[in-house]
């Protein structure tokens, strides 16, 4: 019997999922939102750009603060985050062991799909002590024509491991995220730490998460126990 008949490889989201960096992007990315003008709570910046490229929200941006979103701004904002991800960032409770589980599980078809910039990913699983379970099977939105929610960037991972989208197990914590992996083909399993959730149960249901789980640590023998019932 093959122990992953139901999926040939999973593909995993960055923040959120692997590493515990949302609320510290959040934080550089609110202040100097505040700084240009745009007076915006932790809470309210969270739900308005988790999940999304920066960049992409250009025209709200500029509509509240009533400046352009220049290259250098930008480039102040990459920097300061990066500043207070190196201090701050950490991985997912139970990430570590789920994945060196998962790796040797899927023989290491096993690939990391994130919006963000590959600087940022690849420092953040670094830090993490996830980078060699992910090494050249990193993917960026940024590299890609579209980045999440269209499918773009979970098709280049696919195709990299030779896998049919179909038969991909996707981890996703956000709702575009998720709209990402559904619109790719593949099944959509939610991480959702109560203590933690960056959106709703409903909300991550409507854009097509078929499983919720709570604890990285539970993720390897869900796996298990899902091939196992598709075999």
């Amino acid at each position: 019997m093959n122990p992953n008949a139901g999926f040939e490889a999973m593909l995993f989201d960055c923040d959120g999922v692997l590493v515990d960096s949302e609320v510290i992007t959040n934080r550089v990315l609110c202040t100097m939102l505040n700084e240009a003008g745009w007076v915006l709570s932790s809470e309210d910046c969270l739900q308005l750009f988790i999940g999304k490229m920066v960049r992409s929200q250009k025209d709200l941006i500029e509509a509240n603060t009533g400046k352009p979103l220049t290259d250098a701004w930008m480039e102040e904002f990459y920097e300061r985050r990066n500043v207070a991800l190196e201090q701050d960032v950490k991985a997912i409770e139970g990430a570590v062991e789920a994945i060196q589980a998962l790796h040797a599980q899927f023989k290491g078809q096993i690939a990391c799909a994130s919006g963000a910039d590959r600087k940022k990913i690849v420092m953040q699983l670094r830090i993490a002590g996830l980078l060699p379970y992910f090494e050249g099977r990193i993917f960026s939105g940024h590299e890609m024509p579209r980045t999440k929610p269209f499918p773009d960037v979970y098709l280049a991972a696919a195709a990299a491991l030779g896998a049919d989208p179909q038969r991909c197990l996707v981890i996703e914590d956000s709702v575009t995220g998720t709209q990402a992996g559904v619109a790719a083909g593949a099944t959509v399993w939610a991480y959702h730490p109560p203590a933690h959730a960056v959106c709703s149960q409903a909300d991550l249901v409507a854009a097509g998460a078929s499983q919720f789980f709570e604890h990285m640590a539970d993720l390897p023998q869900r796996v298990a126990r899902a091939s196992a019932l598709a075999a």
